[in-house]
């Protein structure tokens, strides 16, 4: 489990969300846009929580190391979510033609 702080907010999430989500972010800021990313947690009182971050170029996280014993909430949809964007943000795939070919030098009306 690891303690993930976002402003004046602290939470638990397992080590598997809290590292995608820096490794997230920072893919994120690199690339010049945003996203929002919903995990689920423990809040500081031990309660379940949903907790939705927003990433940007200005967002301020991180995710420190904790003994706790209680078991890690359940994020796979997220993960496997931040993991298909954090390659397509980091390995773009090449541009594909659409199927529509370009026109000819005659079709260009000039």
């Amino acid at each position: 489990m690891k303690h993930v702080t976002f402003a004046d907010k602290s939470l638990l999430v397992g080590d598997e969300a809290a590292d995608l989500l820096t490794e997230y972010s920072a893919a994120v800021a690199r690339a010049h846009t945003a996203d929002t990313v919903t995990l689920s947690g423990y809040g500081a009182d031990g309660s379940d929580v949903e907790a939705t971050f927003v990433l940007d170029q200005g967002t301020v996280l991180m995710a420190e190391t904790t003994r706790s014993s209680m078991p890690e909430p359940d994020n796979t949809e997220t993960e496997r979510a931040m993991r298909t964007k954090l390659e397509q943000l980091t390995s773009p795939s090449p541009v594909q033609p659409d199927g529509v070919g370009m026109p000819s030098y005659e079709e260009l009306d000039l």
